[in-house]
């Protein structure tokens, strides 16, 4: 009787089997569907926030130029580094940056010194077992804040030019030779927000 009873138990052994490696397989498949996700997560947050930086790098090259060009008038300096200048719109460097990494971007200026950048990714997370994802892109937002690193005290006498301080170097400005002037890294600094 006891042989009898051992083969009957061992038969009820192999469905439990069954169902345990099925439910590890679809737990494995669900984790790579998660994992499929947050590398798509990644890729629109890479493109947002290269998105971002690179409009506003480009508005500071364009805040640099502009301060170069009024250089021999003081009273210009201010407007320059608080952005109240006229520069031209730099959402164009985002849309590329956002097409080189394979997404596409929203950017608005937020006057005076910043771009809100939204992305979406190309791809779609793709066939899951989670239903849903093929037709899902992942998006993700940024923001580049364009700083002023510079300050100046007005001398009050227009035939000398006050002296510039950036970050922790002085620049003494000579009206006759302007060759050593700060780049656009020394007048303002580029990050991204929160």
């Amino acid at each position: 009787m006891t042989t009898a009873r051992k083969h009957r138990d061992a038969g009820q052994a192999f469905p439990i089997y069954i169902t345990v490696v099925g439910g590890l397989l679809f737990l494995a498949l669900a984790y790579l569907a998660v994992g499929q996700a947050a590398v798509n997560r990644n890729g629109a947050q890479t493109a947002a926030d290269a998105a971002a930086l690179a409009a506003a790098m480009n508005t500071r090259d364009e805040l640099a130029d502009q301060w170069v060009k009024d250089v021999l008038d003081p009273t210009k300096w201010q407007d320059i580094f608080d952005g109240n200048v006229e520069v031209a719109d730099s959402c164009w460097r985002a849309d590329q940056l956002a097409a080189r990494n394979d997404a596409t971007a929203q950017c608005t200026p937020e006057p005076p010194l910043s771009y809100k950048v939204d992305a979406e990714t190309n791809k779609t997370v793709g066939d899951s077992v989670v239903p849903g994802t093929e037709n899902m892109k992942s998006t993700a937002h940024a923001t580049a804040v364009i700083e002023t690193l510079c300050s100046f005290t007005p001398t009050g006498d227009d035939s000398v030019l006050p002296e510039l301080i950036c970050r922790d170097r002085t620049w003494t400005l000579d009206p006759d030779d302007l060759t050593d002037l700060p780049g656009p890294e020394d007048l303002f600094d580029v990050h991204l927000a929160d």
